[in-house]
Order: C-alpha cells, then sequence, then structure tokens
C-alpha cells in the first residue's frame, strides 16, 4: 500500500462533501488534451506510486456491454465468495459506480485522501482523468485485499491505460461496432484490431464477435498462442445456467447475449459453481441500461446507447410510438446514431449530453431544446397518460436526467439492457 493507506471511513464529519465534489471536480479537469493515448504513460504512474495489481484479473473490452459483462462477472465471483473489485467507465451519476469491491463502491473518504495526497507531491504526476481513476482503483484494490479485479477498458485497447493491468486470467472481447472512429480506427476491421491488443500470449479469449471481426481476433490470437473461446466455435460454454434458461422478459436481447458471455467467461476461468453463476448472471441492471421509470403517469426509458448498433439493438425492441428524447457527445457518429431511434419516435427532441451542443443537424422536424430536463418535461407534453418517452445517445445525457427520475417509481425492466 502507498498512496492512501488505511482509509476504511467515509468523509469525516468535520470534513463537507464540498471537498469531496471540489477534489473531484480537480480529477474531471484532468483531460487527456493532446498527450497521447499510450499504456505505457500508465505503466509510469503505477511505477511512481509503487501501485500494486490484483493477484488475478480479467480484462474486458469491446464496443458495447463491456460494462454488463464485467458487472455480472464480478457478482458471479463474488458470490463464490471470492474478494472481488471491479473498475467500470464510464459513471452514469455517481463516480463511485466506476470502482466497487464486493460490489460496494469506494468509500468518499479513500477517493478524498488519495487526491489530496497526490496532489501535495513536489511533482504531481501528469496523468489524465481515467488514468487516475484507475491507479486509484488499483490502490483501493489493494487496500481491500481483492482476490480478483474485473476490469473495463476505456476506448478500445492498444492505447488504453488499462493495457497496464498484469497477471490477466481472461481477455473479453464483447463485440466490435463502429466508436470512437476518432482513437480506434474508420472501419470495422481497424476497431477489430484494436480491441484485438488485448490478447495477451497464452491467456484464454473469449468473445461474442462474428463475421470479419471474430476472424481478425482468431488470428491474433494464434499468433499469440491464445486460446480462443466464441459461442460459434465452442457454443457449450455459452449456454444459460438450467436455473435462467426459461424465457422472460428480463433475460431477453441483448442482456440476455451478455448473460451468455459472462456465463463463459465464468466456466473458462473455472472458479466458480453453476450456481454462483447464475446468481451473478441475475445482477441487478446498470444505470441506463434501458432503465424504467414512471413519470406523471409517462413511462421513461433511459439508456446509454451511444453508438449506431447500441441504437439499433435498442430501437429492435421498443414499443411503438414513443417520444424520443436525443443527445450525443460532439466527436460521436451522432446521426447515425440517432437514425434507427428515430424510426419508431413519434417525436424527437434534440437537446445536450454536456455542455456542448449535440452534433446533430437541427432539421424542421426536430426541436432543440438545450437543457435536458426541459426536453424532458416538454417530452411529457406531447404523451398521454401510459405513453413512452425514450431518453438515449450518451451515458452523459443520462446522467444529467437520471437524478430526477429516481425520484420517480421505477419499473421493472422489460427491455433488455
Amino acid at each position: 500500500m502507498s498512496v492512501a493507506t488505511s482509509i476504511r471511513d467515509e468523509v469525516p464529519v468535520g470534513g463537507p462533501q464540498e471537498t469531496y465534489q471540489d477534489t473531484l471536480g480537480w480529477l474531471y479537469r484532468q483531460r487527456r488534451g493532446d498527450r497521447p493515448r499510450d499504456p505505457e504513460r500508465m505503466r509510469s504512474l503505477i511505477r511512481q506510486l509503487a501501485l500494486t495489481m490484483p493477484p488475478r484479473s480479467v480484462h474486458v473490452v469491446g464496443s458495447n456491454g463491456k460494462g454488463t459483462v464485467a458487472a455480472m462477472t464480478a457478482a458471479a465471483l463474488q458470490a463464490a465468495g471470492r474478494r472481488v473489485g471491479r473498475f467500470l467507465s464510464p459513471h452514469v451519476e455517481d463516480f463511485r459506480e466506476r470502482i466497487a469491491v464486493d460490489g460496494e463502491g469506494i468509500p468518499p473518504s479513500f477517493t478524498l485522501r488519495f487526491l489530496e495526497d497526490l496532489r501535495s507531491r513536489p511533482e504531481v504526476p501528469e496523468a489524465t482523468f481515467f488514468e487516475l481513476g484507475f491507479a486509484l482503483a488499483l490502490e483501493y484494490f489493494d487496500q481491500q485485499e481483492v482476490e480478483v479485479a474485473v476490469v473495463e477498458a476505456g476506448v478500445g485497447a492498444r492505447g488504453d491505460a488499462t493495457m497496464a493491468l498484469d497477471n490477466v486470467e481472461a481477455v473479453v472481447i464483447t463485440n466490435v461496432a463502429l466508436d470512437h472512429l476518432r482513437s480506434l480506427g474508420s472501419s470495422l476491421e481497424d476497431i477489430a484490431l484494436d480491441k484485438s491488443a488485448a490478447i495477451r500470449p497464452r491467456i484464454p479469449v473469449i468473445t461474442g464477435c462474428r463475421g470479419d471481426a471474430l476472424s481478425i481476433i482468431a488470428r491474433e490470437a494464434r499468433q499469440c498462442g491464445s486460446p480462443l473461446y466464441s459461442s460459434l466455435a465452442t457454443p457449450e460454454l455459452f449456454e444459460l445456467p438450467e436455473a435462467l434458461r426459461e424465457v422472460s422478459p428480463i433475460s431477453m436481447g441483448v442482456r440476455r447475449s451478455n448473460q451468455r458471455l459472462a456465463a463463459a467467461v465464468l466456466r473458462v476461468l473455472r472458479l466458480i459453481t453453476e450456481t454462483a453463476i447464475a446468481t451473478g448472471l441475475q445482477s441487478p441492471p446498470l444505470p441506463a441500461r434501458a432503465e424504467r421509470f414512471l413519470v406523471g403517469g409517462c413511462q421513461v426509458l433511459l439508456d446509454g446507447a451511444h453508438n449506431p448498433a447500441a441504437a439499433t439493438a435498442l430501437a429492435t425492441r421498443l414499443e411503438r410510438p414513443y417520444v424520443l428524447v436525443f443527445g450525443a457527445l460532439p466527436g460521436k457518429q451522432a446521426e447515425a446514431t440517432l437514425r434507427p431511434l428515430e424510426v419508431g419516435a413519434g417525436a424527437t427532441i434534440i437537446t445536450r449530453a454536456g455542455e456542448e451542443d449535440t452534433p446533430v443537424s437541427r432539421l424542421r422536424r426536430r426541436r432543440f431544446i438545450a437543457d435536458p430536463l426541459q426536453a424532458l418535461a416538454y417530452a411529457r407534453t406531447l404523451c398521454d397518460p401510459g405513453d413512452m418517452i425514450v431518453v438515449a445517445g450518451s451515458f452523459r445525457l443520462a446522467g444529467a436526467v437520471r437524478p430526477f427520475l429516481r425520484k420517480s417509481v421505477s419499473l421493472p425492466a422489460r427491455v433488455a439492457g
């Protein structure tokens, strides 16, 4: 333990919550800018802070579903009695969603003191928000004596900070879709090759990919001497536990695919029983994964679908018609992501997902309301009781409206997330 040792308490009574929020504000401001995406930066930070790697780890990369697969995998390992660390990205509403041990988010006091210690050093490490967050997770996992860490990559793999992870016992590549084109490349082949960089020599690779992406991953796995498990080649590994085989709304669609992939990962690891696997696969969905609320008689479905593949998967399972509230961050494929969602929409409202306007053409048939909560309020005026509003396009947008939605009535999911 190196930086924030023996920190087990919450924010002290004498320390105001705003201090923690101010410190998080500093952390959020550590943007990448023109600094390169290179895991060697993370390795340098790990050496500088003398951080310790978890004894065993699972590395999860992919375009969509990697947070859900990581969460299910961690929950199942916890159900088997393992002490499990979980690192996810992005968070929706609360920074503590990113880092958890046995399902409990990192205490604000640990984050506060870790970052305060970092900033008090003569030379503050030049690191980005994501790199510092991963460093915080490693320190917390070490202090909490984590046995297994399940780590979700940020963007791609080749240049991602999580490539500094050691003691990897399984690599998961959930799928490959067009996303983060500026960083990963403009074609599915480029993106598949980037994500394949997560493959370690002789370490098992589990993937839900198909087609050309699977061919690229298979080639890279062969070159590394790594066994490859896919639903096409080893379908028995991807079978749901018997307790989950009965079809129900929560086990349909995307969530069911994620459950199958997590089941395969857990079987390859050979650490737990089928009972524990079934328990983990039934863990509650993460925030903004087809999350449903009831607001003033209207159903609101909140989903972070932020690329064309995720939007298409969501759109095929929605009840039509609905009112769409859509926002995307600059640099994203906003028009291509909007298109499949707008097909079933009776009305579309464009809003901001962050500080800047959503990069979507403001055509006459689309109303633009900058503030997300005001956009949601306007959408409600277009609905009769029982109608549905879909809020999608960005996890940042989901985080902006979820605090309000949580004050309403949450409904059981009927659309898979």
